[in-house]
């Protein structure tokens, strides 16, 4: 891996960054306004009242819409920052993916408010080993201000990981070994359909990447575990929503109960997935936006139809399909009209 002292040396230097700045003296590039709320509630639809009008406020999941730095990025991250990812890269952690995000609300952000913000490097964890390749757990803690005052916090959490790239008749501890980058498209890429081994036994396939599991949808997975796909309920205006929420964004209830769906669904868009290629997948394929007969719509895969049958309006049957020992994930399969 190219690690010098070996990785238990490169979590001991990387855990000395704990605790330093990762930026300073942050601004927000535009002050809170009601265009960019009224975008974003339109890409969510989200239509709550508290978001619109006179009295309107920005709507809480914003937060980090406020704090980013764009394209240009910000002037104000840290040396140390920067020295922390390095450290990384130069051990052979080269990839990166966010994994996850907590946010914490204090107060209610409004149009003219001018956001500040400082961050730090909270954690380094011990190397890890996980679905996407080995690697380190770096998370940062935003602290945001509006006149001084704190008014929410956002810890994000990244992976800066050896990609699990095997090689076909490698040895697992070929696959563990770091790849170049430019040798990444090469490995990743799949041979032509007619050179794959004809028995299924014989693919090395990685495994599906894990779903985030957290305290606002464990009860979504925990029912998928039981084959039942749940639905929230608000216990103040009833309305259905999904995917899962803390509260209700038409009434703001924070009160909720389940509802069952039925199963019975239709396509109400899709895409097919080319490219880029992903050892766990098998392109093409078709994932699509299902509107549930309940109401509400939901991200899968359209499985039992080739992928260039695929229609707006097809008719849809929940089922949950085992893609490998560990996971099972609910999909749709195509329920084709007679003569078609």
């Amino acid at each position: 891996m190219g690690e010098g002292g070996g990785y238990e040396d490169v979590f001991e230097r990387a855990k000395v960054y704990e605790g330093q700045a990762a930026a300073v003296g942050g601004v927000g590039k535009d002050l809170v306004n009601e265009p960019m709320i009224r975008h974003w509630c339109e890409a969510m639809g989200d239509a709550h009242p508290a978001y619109a009008g006179a009295d309107a406020t920005a709507p809480p999941t914003m937060l980090q819409a406020w704090t980013m730095g764009g394209l240009s990025g910000h002037a104000g991250r840290s040396e140390a920052y920067d020295e922390l990812l390095g450290l990384l890269d130069d051990a052979g952690y080269t990839s990166v993916v966010a994994t996850d995000c907590e946010q914490e609300y204090l107060r209610p952000l409004r149009p003219g408010d001018a956001i500040t913000f400082d961050a730090v490097i909270e954690s380094v964890s011990e190397r890890k080993t996980t679905k996407l390749g080995t690697g380190y757990f770096v998370t940062t803690r935003m602290d945001v201000r509006v006149a001084g005052r704190p008014v929410a916090t956002h810890r994000f959490r990244i992976l800066k990981y050896v990609p699990a790239v095997r090689r076909r008749g490698a040895s697992r501890a070929e696959g563990a070994a770091a790849v170049p980058k430019t040798a990444m498209a090469a490995e990743v890429s799949r041979p032509e359909r007619a050179e794959r081994p004809e028995r299924p036994e014989q693919l090395e396939r990685s495994k599906r990447p894990r779903p985030v599991v957290n305290r606002d949808n464990a009860g979504f997975w925990e029912g998928v575990s039981r084959h039942r796909l749940l639905i929230q309920r608000c216990d103040g205006c009833r309305t259905l929503r999904f995917p899962w929420l803390p509260g209700c964004n038409v009434c703001g209830c924070p009160d909720w109960d389940t509802v069952e769906a039925g199963g019975e669904g239709t396509v109400y868009s899709y895409v097919v997935m080319h490219h880029p290629p992903f050892p766990a997948f098998d392109p093409p394929y078709a994932v699509g936006l299902i509107e549930l007969a309940e109401g509400v719509r939901m991200i899968s895969n359209v499985v039992g139809v080739p992928h260039d049958r695929v229609r707006i309006g097809m008719p849809v049957r929940l089922e949950f399909e085992q893609v490998d020992e560990e996971l099972e994930l609910p999909v749709f399969r195509a329920v084709e009209r007679s003569g078609v």
